[in-house]
């Protein structure tokens, strides 16, 4: 049992899980998906049509006949990650196959392994297929290769990742996404709820809508009607997450920005009878309002305290988490501060930092006063204990509480690793529970009484068993 470190990268997946066992003679694919949710999903697409096509999927390199490699290429950090997970997959494996962000590079790419087989940009399926049929034949049982309604996971079978939509129509000057997956273009609302209904009734008790920008879903579309059961829904935001509320399973809404019509959205949190829970994940990424516009960010530090007010005001319990970034070209101690001011009365549940880097092509690496190495480090450091100090309040006053948790792990000694509403996978904090825990399955929800709160994570006794229907659920 380990307690969630500060440190923890917030723009990366849950390491995704391999559990289908193959048939003899069957043709294997491993894959190694890496990167934000976002990929994830895309790396379930791309296996869901393989496992349709006969393949079974290798959770390591020598079970695999080739690899196919999902890259990230976000930071330059990140860039550096891939190329390694490349340069592996080609020692442990010889036939590999590049998809995903850093794709859509595929000299700077070749540059480093001339010998990988393919190379394809994000969400490119149908060339990823085309280059594992050139590598690795189908060879289809129809009679045994059965595909279940919900495709691939690769994430625990009790939550799930929902992409509605990709890419992104903002310019921010550190960002490269829209260059590599394009301008937003929102999935049609009654697919996201389609397979949103899939989901829940494979089991899935927790769905977590993703997006580069979730707030303009279906701008592109100009929130056109859908029929919908015996009605019809708008692809906006809201219509789509009333509609989810509805489906008997958690909702949590990550990557929002802090438009006015968010507001709306409030309410439904605050409603008991549907299952939207009391959570935001919004990239602020600072706070000074001089950086936010050197950044073209969509936002203003002033504005956003408001509307925090506002959200409190309607629902007091609602939790935020967001990412910063310490080190922008031409922060000054005094805009840093001014960050560090704001989190004082901002007081977000979650936060996440990143010093700042170049990534290759984007326009911040043009910005003069670009911020020395240690300076970055000294910020960070200051920056993570302010939020730190901020979060060990916040679970404290949860002591003595009695809240509503899923089980997401249960360990050889029968601990329970779980989450609270306020809590995303991964990114966020646990609950653990070391005792009672007989009978307990990965998946269940319960009510827990905290015992003990530390800097990140919780600890607990279970009060009672949750019925399906019993709470917001």
């Amino acid at each position: 049992m380990t307690q969630n470190p500060p440190s923890l990268r917030p723009d990366l997946a849950p390491k995704a899980q391999f559990t289908d066992p193959s048939r003899p003679g069957q043709p294997t694919i491993g894959m190694v998906s890496l990167g934000c949710p976002k990929a994830l999903v895309d790396s379930e697409r791309i296996l869901t049509r393989l496992r349709a096509e006969g393949y079974a999927i290798s959770p390591d390199y020598s079970g695999a006949e080739a690899v196919i490699v999902n890259t990230c290429g976000f930071l330059d950090s990140a860039k550096a990650e891939s190329l390694d997970a490349i340069g592996e997959a080609l020692v442990e494996n010889g036939k590999v196959i590049v998809t995903g962000c850093l794709g859509a590079e595929p000299d700077y790419i070749r540059e480093h392994h001339p010998n990988i087989l393919a190379v394809t940009g994000p969400h490119q399926y149908e060339q990823v297929l085309d280059a594992v049929h050139g590598a690795v034949p189908p060879a289809p049982d129809p009679f045994i290769d059965l595909l279940p309604a919900t495709g691939v996971s690769l994430t625990p079978r009790h939550y799930s990742y929902l992409k509605i939509s990709e890419g992104c129509n903002h310019k921010c000057k550190f960002c490269i996404i829209p260059d590599m997956r394009g301008k937003l273009a929102s999935r049609p609302a009654h697919a996201v709820l389609r397979e949103a209904e899939k989901l829940v009734d494979a089991g899935v008790k927790e769905l977590l809508v993703i997006s580069q920008d979730t707030s303009a879903y279906g701008l592109d579309r100009k929130y056109d009607v859908n029929p919908w059961k015996d009605g019809e829904v708008r692809s906006h935001i809201l219509d789509l997450t009333r509609e989810l509320g509805q489906l008997g399973a958690w909702v949590r809404l990550h990557y929002v920005y802090p438009y006015p019509h968010v507001r709306d959205l409030i309410p439904l949190m605050a409603d008991p009878s549907n299952g939207i829970l009391p959570y935001l994940d919004i990239p602020f990424q600072h706070a000074h309002p001089d950086v936010l516009r050197r950044m073209a960010r969509p936002a203003a530090g002033a504005k956003t305290l408001e509307e925090i007010r506002a959200w409190r005001d309607i629902c007091p319990d609602i939790t935020l988490r967001s990412t910063f970034i310490v080190g922008y070209p031409g922060e000054t101690e005094a805009e840093f501060q001014h960050m560090l001011d704001w989190l004082d009365e901002a007081q977000l549940d979650r936060v996440g930092c990143f010093q700042y880097e170049n990534v290759e092509g984007a326009r911040s690496n043009a910005l003069p006063d670009h911020v020395a190495p240690e300076v970055k480090q000294d910020r960070w450091d200051r920056f993570m204990a302010k939020a730190q100090a901020i979060s060990e309040a916040k679970l404290e006053a949860k002591v003595g509480k009695t809240l509503e948790v899923i089980v997401d792990d249960i360990d050889e000694d029968r601990i329970a690793t779980c989450r609270t509403w306020a809590d995303a996978p991964e990114i966020d904090g646990n609950l653990f529970i070391d005792e009672g825990t007989d009978g307990l399955a990965v998946g269940d929800v319960l009510q827990v009484e905290v015992e003990e709160a530390g800097e990140y994570d919780l600890w607990g006794s279970i009060n009672s068993r949750l019925i399906h229907g019993d709470a917001k659920f």
